[in-house]
């Protein structure tokens, strides 16, 4: 893949492209009640609160909150559904995000690329889901950064700047990696270099993206990458 070549510092996004959050969450719910009724409608309440509750911090509507905030305002609209009341029980829901599992090719794809590129974790999870999710799922990163550092969630060009200024080089040396084009746009438009990977719970590219490069898996991205360290 010539359009893979010059590149210095490789970007993951974290939460559906290295981690299954839809199937973490379900997890978490089915642990939270022996009853828990229609699991999708749970989940889809769950997400419609996230991305609603981000959608207002990005137009100034809310201050900014970070994801433990979020999930949790999530969990207890969910746990408030099932009738669940326990304290504990709803505390541990609240932290789903903070274990969700790995895609089966994540730990040692991530690991693989590592002894290339330097490797980077960017992701809209909080620093204090970060540390337990990646324990938990066994990413090993050479440095993993929060969009609680600029105070604002992807696709916010800030958060891309973020990464771009501790890789230390030129945006179109530095290659984002998603399973979400709308997560790839927004790191192109900040100039970096941009690699689709499919996943099942994604946001595929329309026939309107050009990206540098999509892949049907994560060993297919790896496998160009790494051939093209080895041309030069």
């Amino acid at each position: 893949m010539a359009q893979l070549r010059d590149i210095d510092v490789v970007v993951f996004d974290v939460l559906g492209t290295m981690v299954d959050e839809p199937r973490g969450i379900r997890q978490a719910i089915r642990e939270a009640s022996e009853s828990v009724g229609d699991i999708d409608a749970h989940v889809q309440l769950w997400q419609q609160h996230v991305e609603t509750a981000q959608s207002a911090m990005a137009s100034g509507e809310r201050p900014y909150a970070d994801t433990d905030v979020v999930d949790g305002e999530a969990a207890a609209r969910v746990a408030d559904r099932m009738g669940v009341s326990d304290l504990a029980v709803r505390e541990r829901l609240a932290r789903a995000g903070h274990r969700l599992p790995p895609w089966a090719d994540a730990a040692s794809g991530l690991g693989r690329l590592a002894q290339f590129y330097p490797v980077l974790g960017l992701s809209n999870a909080s620093t204090a889901a970060l540390l337990q999710l990646n324990a938990h799922a066994g990413l090993r990163w050479h440095q993993v950064l929060s969009s609680d550092a600029v105070k604002a969630y992807k696709p916010a060009a800030e958060v891309y700047r973020l990464a771009i200024d501790v890789a230390g080089v030129a945006p179109e040396r530095v290659l984002m990696v998603a399973a979400h084009a709308w997560d790839l746009r927004g790191a192109q438009a900040c100039g970096m270099r941009t690699a689709y990977v499919e996943r099942p719970v994604g946001d595929p590219p329309t026939a309107s993206d050009i990206f540098d490069g999509e892949f049907r898996s994560l060993d297919e991205l790896i496998s160009a990458l790494t051939e093209s360290v080895r041309r030069r």
